[in-house]
């Protein structure tokens, strides 16, 4: 059955950020994530996560300065001391909420610098993270982002992720298998999603072409979970869309879940 994680950062908006776990247990849900954690106090999101019984299930490491359009520092050459920094401040955050789970971003490419430097570069900062989390009994994820999001980010397809992978280690590091990326990107997400099982450490939804809840756009959702249920996916699918008209009116498609979810069927 399908265990589905509210992203906080993008669900419940229409309230205060520290307010939204709350809404989130009442909607149903037993995890959440956070996009970026790093604007509120530690203590403050953990009496909330404890205050709601629910579990922080995945953050994102610092991808260096947003206000500057920046998604990620593992793969850009000349930045790997803040990289580090990055990787520290979130693994010493990810102790103090329990998250089991980093999304390291890859990043998007300076111009003019050659795809096998920011591949070498990539693969040299996620080897030194690997080692890093596993030692607190985290594990770093690394997701493909369609080019229509985020234009020129490195890390693009679901096999160019599963080659990182499988070279640095599936149990060093797994895939967050993003549906609403790989569908845009890719396509045959069932059968991709299948094919990759092994790898695939955390999955996330959103309607295409538009990112909003499941149902909204072109994807047959109920075929889509019902397979991913069936193939042996145990993880958690986070809800990472915008809603329409509010967040709480468009989570009809989730009921049927959370009714088998409560039940036991």
């Amino acid at each position: 059955m399908p265990r589905f994680a509210a992203n906080v950062s993008m669900l419940f908006a229409e309230y205060p950020f520290l307010e939204r776990f709350a809404r989130a247990r009442a909607a149903g849900f037993a995890g959440v994530e956070i996009l970026f954690p790093y604007d509120h106090p530690p203590q403050e999101i953990r009496a909330r996560l404890e205050d709601s019984g629910l579990q922080l299930v995945l953050f994102n490491a610092a991808p260096g300065d947003r206000e500057r359009g920046e998604r990620g520092l593992a793969a850009l050459p000349g930045r790997e001391a803040e990289f580090r920094d990055a990787m520290a401040r979130a693994l010493d955050l990810a102790g103090t909420l329990g998250c089991p789970r980093l999304h390291v971003m890859a990043g998007i490419a300076p111009p003019g610098t050659p795809r096998e430097t920011l591949l070498a570069t990539y693969a040299a900062n996620l080897a030194w993270a690997a080692e890093r989390c596993a030692a607190q009994g985290v594990k770093p994820l690394i997701e493909p982002i369609n080019h229509r999001d985020i234009p020129d980010y490195v890390l693009n397809t679901t096999s160019q992720a599963a080659a990182i992978i499988r070279a640095i280690g599936p149990e060093r590091l797994g895939l967050q298998f993003d549906l609403y990326h790989a569908q845009v990107t890719e396509g045959d997400i069932t059968r991709r999603f299948e094919a990759l099982l092994p790898l695939i450490t955390h999955a996330q939804v959103a309607d295409t072409p538009g990112r909003h809840e499941p149902g909204t756009g072109e994807v047959s959702w109920p075929y889509v979970f019902d397979r991913m249920d069936a193939m042996g996916y145990r993880g958690w699918i986070g809800c990472e869309y915008r809603p329409v008209e509010g967040t709480e009116a468009g989570l009809g498609w989730f009921a049927r879940y959370n009714a088998q979810r409560i039940s036991g069927t």
